[in-house]
């Protein structure tokens, strides 16, 4: 008996290394492929520790939740998080480290309302100040519609003391006759544009001044399950001059730009712009347009005798 218990210890303990490096495994694919959506909640992920975006998932079982890590899902989870490198064992890995870290949210004293308020991503209306950076943090685009568009005295920006602050025109009037969309400030900016809704002056001093618009598409292969990212240059060059982008932030030469999400959700390259003043990240289909081309079978002809 002693003898079985000591191969038995042995056993164990052999298999601990390799329970670390599976658990280190999952790590590694969380950092890599899963933390882009995950660490911030983007496009309606569960976020990474946060037991209230998870526990409608692990209701539905483990195994459903390696389905549609495996699959992806209808709402924009791409299979395999969109490397499609990734074997079976290290998807199920990372979901198993995220699961591992899940834990409850911790309850906040209903005393300290402006401390949670502050925890927000964008400047709570009540506690707005002029002046406050989280007005234009990157991703403040993506608060909720009931949220959007503020009047003057509460959007963080104006001076609410101001008397002239109340003679403003509240946004959701002004925007009442433009063509709506699904995200940012709900409001499609480039329809509105193509359709004369609105015509913003080209330049500040000649009311007839008109820019250059340059329509050409730039198609940017991405790897993994994702379709590939169409860059406009007309619908860009419509509201801004070359010289807000090149060379600055784009160097205009093939090869000379390293864009990642990573990047973007960082506010630098597209993110300079996109989750600020134009749409925020969440909407993954408006830039991965282009789907990817299917590989083309080539049927073999049966043989023919003589």
């Amino acid at each position: 008996m002693k003898r079985l218990a000591k191969q038995f210890l042995v056993t164990v303990l052999l298999a601990i290394p390799s329970l670390t490096a599976f658990g280190q495994q999952g790590k590694t694919v969380y950092d890599k492929t899963c933390a882009l959506c995950h660490a911030t909640g983007l496009a309606e992920a569960p976020k990474f520790g946060n037991a209230a975006d998870w526990a409608p998932r692990l209701a539905k079982g483990t195994n459903a939740l390696y389905a549609s890590a495996l699959t992806g899902t209808p709402r924009g989870m791409p299979a395999r998080g969109g490397n499609l490198d990734l074997k079976d064992a290290e998807v199920k890995a990372a979901v198993d480290y995220m699961l591992s870290k899940v834990s409850p949210a911790k309850p906040v004293a209903a005393k300290e309302p402006a401390r949670e308020a502050a925890k927000e991503p964008v400047v709570a209306a009540a506690a707005a100040k002029p002046g406050d950076a989280d007005v234009n943090a990157f991703n403040r685009l993506m608060r909720p519609a009931a949220r959007q568009n503020p009047p003057p005295t509460e959007d963080g920006i104006h001076d609410p003391a101001n008397e002239a602050t109340q003679s403003l025109q509240p946004p959701r009037s002004a925007f009442a006759g433009l063509p709506r969309a699904n995200a940012g400030n709900r409001i499609d900016w480039v329809a509105a544009l193509g359709q004369k809704k609105i015509q913003p002056r080209w330049d500040r001093a000649d009311a007839k001044a008109s820019g250059f618009v340059l329509d050409l598409n730039i198609v940017r292969e991405v790897k993994g399950s994702m379709p590939d990212v169409v860059y406009p240059h007309k619908q860009h060059t419509e509201w801004l001059d070359c010289s807000n982008c090149h060379p600055a932030i784009f160097i205009p030469q093939k090869g000379a730009n390293q864009i990642s999400m990573a990047e973007i959700m960082m506010g630098r390259k597209c993110g300079v712009c996109h989750g600020k003043v134009a749409f925020p990240v969440s909407e993954c289909r408006l830039c991965h347009s282009k789907n990817k081309e299917s590989p083309t079978l080539t049927a073999s002809k049966p043989e023919t005798k003589p």
